[in-house]
């Protein structure tokens, strides 16, 4: 057999080609890893109807009387997802009713959904709490005590509250022609998602605002990521929308003046549950181009007043910068399916 040379096939070392190769370490140099993308954490889901929202809503929810002084306890219990719960229970009632806002005397509980038994949570000094069905709680409190609580469903005493005469009816569920932006919703809600931020055509200086708006149900998302909308007064002042059933209620919560003041108490209600804003709003006053007095804001939250005669020092951010003259009414667009309905406004002469 005839063993041909490189040279004799025309070809040399050089010209043959090797995968390329490390170079050879220097000393101290540092041991080098391929950089690995980190898996994307999944999107949480959002459920916009109770029919698709499964299982774990029907625990959820306010347990109590609707009334003041009619039960011992308010229970408000939140899903978290993947049957976690966590809940808040109330001496004296819920938010709004009954309860004395004083923080200190809350008591959360935690617990799971297990396959069989009944939801039961836990919290400090023994208190728990057992729902066997969804319908009804059973609360012992640190004193050993029981209290039977069944689950309610509270509205905003104005929801629905048609526009009085002199009123301008900014949305009233057929039409976007007072928009720019936003999408109709074929239920006949303004949906602030895939829309564009909708704000009014018409500019306002002082004016009485009716606002109802729902949150979507996003059990495994929290904190700004949780049915988070706003609506902006004349474009410059933020009153947040957000599902912040049972939380803290500070300023970046619903209800709150983003970056100004909390709410007095925190009186937003379940995702899925509509809710009302009453806003009463006077613009800042200028001389040119200084301004010689802040905007005042007063905001009924479901019927209960939650600031009153609150001068706002500074506007959002994101927003339109503070100036004299008018400006608009929008809703914020911050990536989850908030809706909104029944809006209207009277200018204050």
């Amino acid at each position: 057999m005839m063993i041909r040379t490189l040279a004799a096939l025309g070809l040399s070392i050089a010209s043959i080609a090797y995968p390329a190769l490390a170079a050879d370490p220097k000393p101290g140099d540092k041991p080098t890893t391929p950089a690995v993308k980190p898996p994307e954490k999944p999107k949480p889901k959002a459920y916009t109807t109770i029919e698709e929202a499964g299982p774990d809503y029907a625990f959820q929810g306010e347990y109590g009387e609707a009334e003041a002084g009619k039960a011992p306890f308010g229970v408000q219990v939140i899903s978290l997802g993947e049957g976690k719960f966590r809940a808040v229970a109330y001496p004296g009632g819920l938010p709004g009713a009954g309860w004395s806002g004083e923080k200190a005397s809350k008591v959360a509980l935690d617990g799971k959904l297990e396959a069989i038994a009944p939801l039961t949570l836990s919290g400090k000094g023994g208190v728990t709490a057992t729902i066997a069905s969804g319908a009804s709680l059973s609360l012992k409190t640190d004193k050993g005590e029981t209290v039977e609580l069944k689950k309610i469903e509270r509205k905003s005493p104005t929801l629905g509250a048609p526009a009085p005469a002199g009123a301008i009816v900014l949305f009233d569920g057929k039409s976007l022609d007072n928009w720019q932006g936003g999408k109709l919703d074929p239920r006949g809600f303004l949906a602030v998602q895939g829309g564009g931020e909708p704000k009014t055509k018409q500019k306002f200086t002082d004016f009485t605002l009716h606002v109802e708006f729902v949150s979507p149900f996003m059990p495994t998302a929290g904190g700004q990521g949780r049915g988070n909308s706003g609506v902006y007064l004349q474009n410059r002042y933020e009153v947040q929308v957000l599902d912040s059933f049972a939380l803290e209620g500070v300023d970046n919560e619903c209800g709150g003046i983003y970056k100004n003041a909390a709410p007095k108490v925190n009186m937003c209600l379940p995702p899925l549950v509509w809710q009302t804003y009453e806003i009463d709003f006077t613009a800042a006053k200028w001389e040119g181009d200084k301004k010689v007095k802040n905007a005042v804001v007063s905001v009924r939250h479901n019927g209960v007043m939650i600031h009153e005669g609150l001068e706002i020092k500074n506007p959002t951010g994101g927003s339109e910068k503070e100036a004299p003259g008018p400006g608009f009414i929008k809703f914020q667009d911050h990536g989850n399916p908030v809706f909104y309905r029944n809006v209207w406004i009277i200018e204050k002469k």
